[in-house]
């Protein structure tokens, strides 16, 4: 490998994310090691470089030129990454400078020098692992903050699955726990989708038996539920940004479902009022509405009967 292929290799063994694995933050990591292409790893060092320095670098050392103008990508990007990774400190020549002086500069941690200076070597995977367990991996930490932004839901398995966080999401969330139990109680999950992973929660045995074809799963709404004391299956559409049960969404779903063997119910569920409002000119007849500030309670787009099947 050439020396920006190992710099990409020791950020990826630190932890660090994916994002971080680009040409400017291994270039980044090349500065402050001072590491050209001949220099082995253990002739790594730690000089206290500015943003322009670090730029000066890549440009004279490895011919890489990006424009002044580049400082806040690798200000932002990368070196914010690497303080949080603990490979680089800020200003440890001189920690009171001020943040807007020129003389601004970070330099590798001595920590994470010494396993640099380790690299390809026997000892370089013990130097490794002793670094990470004082300090974990950088992308670790980043799947931890997002796993606690999630939104949990507790199946009838007594599965607990995690929703990616956001307004969508969090609709969904409702429909499982809150409307779900209220309107189709003991019902199964049987579809589950995430705006993030697009697909969370497939249930394909039963699917297969409702006869619901399961290589157009993504033409399913949002949420859908199984009830199946009286063989009916939810269709909830969660709306947030995208539209409700309208006509063609209905005749779109009649016709991926023409083999199902389920009576289906079809529902657009809203977090509050302003939504619905919104969307009300297009919500098809013969559908239901539910709206989570309000649980309890059914809007039934006909009025002939409160909660039921088309026939």
């Amino acid at each position: 490998m050439d020396k920006l292929d190992e710099a990409r290799d020791i950020l990826k063994q630190l932890g660090l994310p994916k994002a971080q694995w680009n040409d400017i933050s291994c270039l980044t990591l090349l500065a402050l090691a001072a590491i050209a292409e001949d220099n082995a790893w253990s002739e790594a060092s730690n000089p206290s470089r500015t943003i322009h320095q670090i730029l000066g670098f890549m440009k004279k050392i490895y011919g890489r030129e990006y424009a002044e103008n580049t400082r806040e990508v690798v200000r932002r990007q990368v070196i914010h990454q690497f303080e949080q990774a603990r490979l680089v400190d800020r200003n440890p020549d001189n920690p009171n400078l001020p943040t807007n002086s020129p003389r601004y500069h970070y330099g590798l941690t001595k920590e994470v020098l010494k396993v640099l200076q380790l690299y390809q070597t026997d000892a370089w995977k013990p130097e490794l692992r002793a670094f990470r367990s004082r300090h974990g991996a950088l992308l670790e930490v980043y799947q931890r903050r997002r796993r606690m932004r999630e939104i949990p839901i507790r199946i009838s398995t007594g599965e607990e699955i995690h929703l990616s966080p956001g307004s969508h999401n969090q609709l969904q969330a409702l429909v499982v726990s809150a409307f779900g139990p209220r309107f189709a109680p003991g019902a199964t999950l049987l579809y589950l989708g995430d705006t993030a992973r697009k697909l969370l929660h497939l249930d394909r045995e039963n699917l297969n038996q409702l006869g619901i074809p399961l290589s157009e799963h993504d033409k399913l709404p949002d949420v859908v539920l199984y009830q199946e004391e009286r063989n009916w299956l939810f269709l909830v559409e969660a709306v947030t940004s995208h539209g409700p049960m309208s006509p063609k969404r209905v005749e779109e779903l009649e016709s991926t479902l023409k083999k199902c063997v389920a009576t289906r119910l079809y529902i657009s569920a809203f977090l509050d009022f302003r939504q619905f409002k919104r969307h009300v000119e297009n919500i098809a007849w013969d559908t239901e509405v539910w709206i989570a500030e309000i649980p309890d309670h059914l809007i039934h787009f006909n009025g002939d009967r409160f909660l039921g099947p088309i026939s």
